[in-house]
């Protein structure tokens, strides 16, 4: 599957989950709830995923987390806040970099409107 295929079939699950479950809960709680659903829609999700990084020639095991990478094509950060800042942006794009990924989304569930809480990142992603 296409990484803009896995995409299409996370957002549409997003918005699914944010509609039963309304904006305001803890990130961990879309975490849970988004992960199960995907899983549901055959999709392979791994949660809070361990990421190297490379600095200087050493590999340092653990640089982050990555909430979600599903068939380790797409990886997804989840916010629940009122607005997200700059720096989750750029968050997601570093991570892309780090991961080597094609495609990411910052997921926002604290907007009223799932729509609203949606930004994609490519790192290389040659659209269909």
């Amino acid at each position: 599957m296409h990484e803009n295929e896995i995409g299409t079939i996370i957002v549409e699950t997003a918005i699914e989950v944010h509609r039963a479950l309304g904006p305001g809960l803890l990130e961990k709680v879309y975490e849970v709830v988004l992960a199960h659903k995907l899983k549901e829609k055959g999709l392979d999700v791994e949660r809070q995923v361990p990421v190297p990084i490379e600095f200087e020639g050493i590999t340092f095991d653990e640089g982050f987390r990555a909430d979600l990478i599903v068939n380790a094509k797409v990886i997804v950060e989840l916010k629940s806040k009122q607005e997200e800042s700059a720096s989750d942006r750029k968050q997601i794009q570093t991570h892309l970099g780090l991961t080597k990924l094609k495609l990411g989304y910052l997921l926002n569930f604290g907007k009223a409107l799932m729509k609203d809480g949606i930004t994609r990142a490519v790192n290389g992603l040659e659209e269909n």
